[in-house]
């Protein structure tokens, strides 16, 4: 039998093509040869109806999940960018769109949780379940690496598997009966979460906002800092400092404003700290460097981004005994109690690293890691500015941060990936305030930042 194939590109969408499996056919030919015991008419492919599901159970979807709008941000780069591959497979592309590390975790940290695995085949240094918390001298660790004199404990310290878990096992905490505030842009992770734990109205499509959500816009016009007298009460505000994706660090004026603005409200701060090593100025590390933020502040940080721990997962959440619920309940107390359900402690093999990333050795060798970052920056800072851009952040942050004004921010990403097979972040993705900025990441191999900076100014000098 022979099936001829009359499918014209033109009938097939770009969203559509990638259930097409590849024919396969040789160059020219049009038909191919299938063995079959019968002869067939000439047929053409309609689209196959769904198959009816033969049973489903009587359990209701979570109404909150319906709420969520398309993907996440970043899987949903990554769907781009493996469309985009398909439609160009020999591109070289170039990502500085997820901040994913790239440089090697240094050796002195890789060599002690190799140590540790090693310990583990031997009956003396075997251990099972750890402490929930995270092990005694991580946490020690901890304290007095990042909060020597500022009255934090390492009973005040939980280590996880790192900065975004922690995030929702706050989410858990707080419950569904709270109102929340984010940076407007902020990390994504903040407001889905939110929404998930059924904090929140339904999606505004004409603003670009979920309902009970208050967002404080941070604009160039106010250096990135909320007018918090415009700001309305909720229980909780969630803050990152060096912001992700605008890079801006508060001031220790700001930062005292937020705590004294928490305060008059009776609100939880909830400080994300995950950049403070690449701050390199005065401003504060943490919200506990502000007089009285332990009574209204929680702090979460990671070890990803200062010594490539992206992939072995390591943070840790400051939750101070002093801080309380409105009826006088320790929230530490809560807090271990949601850690102790949910989690089993964070791998002993990345505790073992995360140990050694605070050594005297480590901590070198991270500042030298993130030197180099740092200096990605500043190609990208510099290759923007010549042409013309207005470029915020990089400067206490591994994010620049570019405005485009006139643009859509997903219009520019497209543009970008189109034309330069490099990818990047569109600014709309952190909420409605990043319309028209596009992050890019510093986080790549020098020989790659290089190269799409030049792509950089061969599309954009024209």
């Amino acid at each position: 039998m022979t099936l001829t194939h009359q499918l014209s590109s033109s009938m097939l969408s770009s969203s559509s093509s990638s259930f097409f499996a590849p024919l396969n056919l040789h160059p020219g030919t049009r038909n191919a040869s299938l063995p079959v015991t019968k002869r067939v008419s000439t047929c053409k492919c309609v689209a196959t109806p769904q198959e009816q599901i033969a049973y489903k159970t009587n359990v209701s979807r979570n109404s909150n999940m319906s709420k969520l709008q398309a993907g996440y941000l970043f899987p949903e780069i990554a769907r781009r960018r493996g469309a985009h591959l398909q439609k160009y497979p020999d591109a070289q592309i170039i990502s500085l769109g997820i901040g994913d590390t790239t440089e090697p975790i240094p050796e002195v940290i890789t060599a002690a949780m190799a140590k540790r695995a090693y310990d583990l085949s031997t009956l003396e240094g075997y251990s099972g379940y750890g402490a929930e918390q995270g092990e005694k001298p991580l946490r020690a660790a901890i304290a007095k690496t990042y909060y020597s004199g500022l009255g934090i404990g390492e009973e005040d310290i939980f280590v996880s598997d790192g900065a975004k878990c922690d995030i929702s096992r706050l989410q858990i905490l707080f419950g569904s009966n709270i109102t929340i505030a984010v940076q407007d842009p902020s990390y994504p992770a903040y407001v889905d979460s939110g929404v998930i734990m059924g904090q929140t109205g339904q999606f505004n499509t004409d603003v670009q906002k979920y309902g009970n959500i208050e967002y404080m816009r941070c604009n160039p016009e106010n250096g990135f800092f909320p007018d918090l007298s415009s700001v309305g009460r909720t229980d909780v505000i969630f803050f990152c400092s060096p912001n992700n994706p605008t890079g801006a660090s508060a001031t220790r004026e700001q930062l005292t404003q937020l705590v004294q603005f928490a305060k008059k409200n009776g609100s939880i701060i909830v400080y994300d700290s995950a950049y403070a090593m690449y701050i390199s100025d005065d401003n504060p590390r943490s919200i506990f460097e502000i007089p009285g933020a332990e009574e209204v502040a929680i702090e979460t940080s990671s070890f990803s981004k200062y010594a490539g721990f992206t992939g072995v997962r390591l943070g840790w959440t400051v939750v101070p005994k002093q801080l309380l619920f409105s009826d006088g309940f320790p929230v530490a107390k809560d807090f271990n109690r949601i850690v102790c359900t949910c989690f089993n402690g964070a791998s002993n093999l990345s505790q073992a690293g995360g140990l050694a990333c605070l050594s005297p050795e480590g901590l070198e060798a991270m500042q030298k890691v993130i030197g180099f970052y740092k200096e990605n920056t500043e190609i990208i800072i510099e290759t923007f500015t010549s042409l013309g851009y207005s470029v915020y952040g990089g400067r206490n942050a591994p994010y620049v941060w570019v405005h485009f004004p006139g643009r859509s921010s997903w219009d520019m990403f497209a543009e970008i990936l189109e034309k330069t097979h490099v990818v990047t972040t569109p600014g709309s993705g952190f909420g409605p305030g990043g319309e028209g900025f596009v992050r890019v990441s510093a986080f790549g191999h020098r020989e790659n930042i290089l190269e799409a900076c030049r792509r950089f100014k061969q599309l954009l000098s024209k």
